[in-house]
């Protein structure tokens, strides 16, 4: 049995065979996970051709958990929504709605918090209160898709958190996300970043071979990366980028190198250099971010010519490399701000 109880963490088998055990009709299941995953109820009161004796038997021991929309901001500047949800032990998480040309995409937390303690990152200064189940990550996507009223097509997992310090609750959210009997999104429309957790990347690699990986890179040698990144300490770049070209050859899927930008610590042209020779010859994508100020720590984003003369540095060199596009900058749309922000404001 999984380790998760609340009904909508539940795969479909899992809850096929507890609608079983409790002497009910099998195609009860697919009422109630359909009610749970396609129509996306906010109540069981919501399941209407569903008992409600079999309803209130079954929450006994598999609680409903949702999310709870507390704020919403909406950018003037491109539309990107920010919503700060509360769950039912009272954490707050947050999400990020991003409309592009070629559909939504929702950016979604995996941690109440984080404790990877990356330098330049909010999500990280008030430490991990706690994993997030698998029915909390869907319910960002829900609880999005519901209030848009329009269908989300990507999804990023690459808000508060690191995904592979939650690497079964993320696998299980990913099936279900991917469900025929739920929202049935590809796996080639998901995206799941990482700081660089190896032996995690090698496992994900063999589970979920359509998903797109971003490992957070941030700097083209030990040195800097160690400053920048604590995980980098225990996993050196020799065996991340060696766990990288195992994910590239065993998936065929080309990998995306997230590098954000720091004026005057990994934004030189020697760096640049540096960095293309690390990822020469490998099937990559590389994601400049002139990284977004916080003020708790001292790091500048870039000087808009050193991020031009980077970029130009690696096309020279036949890299592929693109200038991630600021979204939502005036609603504090980057991991962590709006949650820090609200306890802060709340007291909690």
């Amino acid at each position: 049995m999984t380790q998760w109880t609340d009904l909508r963490s539940l795969d479909k088998n899992e809850l096929t065979d507890i609608i079983l055990q409790m002497g009910e009709k099998k195609y009860r299941a697919g009422q109630i996970y359909g009610w749970l995953h396609k129509k996306l109820v906010s109540s069981p009161d919501e399941m209407t051709n569903v008992p409600g004796s079999l309803l209130l038997a079954l929450l006994k021991d598999h609680p409903f958990y949702d999310v709870k929309e507390i704020e919403r901001h909406v950018s003037g500047i491109d539309g990107t929504m920010k919503f700060l949800f509360s769950l039912h032990d009272g954490n707050v998480i947050e999400s990020v709605l991003m409309p592009y040309k070629h559909g939504n995409s929702v950016c979604i937390s995996s941690q109440a918090g984080c404790r990877m303690g990356c330098r330049f990152c909010a999500s990280t200064l008030l430490g991990l209160s706690r994993n997030l189940y698998p029915s909390e990550m869907l319910g960002q996507i829900y609880a999005i898709q519901k209030a848009t009223g329009e269908r989300v097509s990507h999804v990023v997992v690459m808000g508060t958190g690191e995904p592979f310090d939650n690497f079964e609750a993320l696998c299980r959210m990913i099936d279900m996300l991917c469900h025929p009997e739920g929202l049935n999104i590809s796996r080639r429309n998901i995206t799941v970043s990482t700081c660089g957790i190896v032996p995690k990347i090698y496992e994900f690699a063999d589970r979920n071979p359509q998903v797109t990986l971003a490992i957070s890179l941030h700097a083209p040698d030990d040195e800097v990366r160690r400053e920048l990144l604590p995980v980098a300490r225990k996993y050196p770049l020799d065996e991340l980028m060696k766990a990288a070209d195992y994910y590239v050859k065993k998936t065929g899927r080309r990998i995306t190198f997230e590098y954000s930008l720091v004026r005057g610590n990994n934004d030189s042209p020697a760096q640049a250099k540096k960095l293309a020779r690390l990822v020469k010859g490998m099937n990559c994508h590389i994601n400049l971010i002139p990284v977004n100020p916080i003020r708790e720590r001292d790091y500048r984003q870039s000087e808009s010519r050193s991020v031009s003369e980077f970029k130009h540095f690696l096309e020279q060199e036949g890299i592929q490399v693109t200038v991630r596009r600021e979204m939502g900058r005036d609603i504090q749309a980057a991991c962590g701000q709006l949650r820090k922000s609200y306890k802060e404001r709340s007291g909690s």
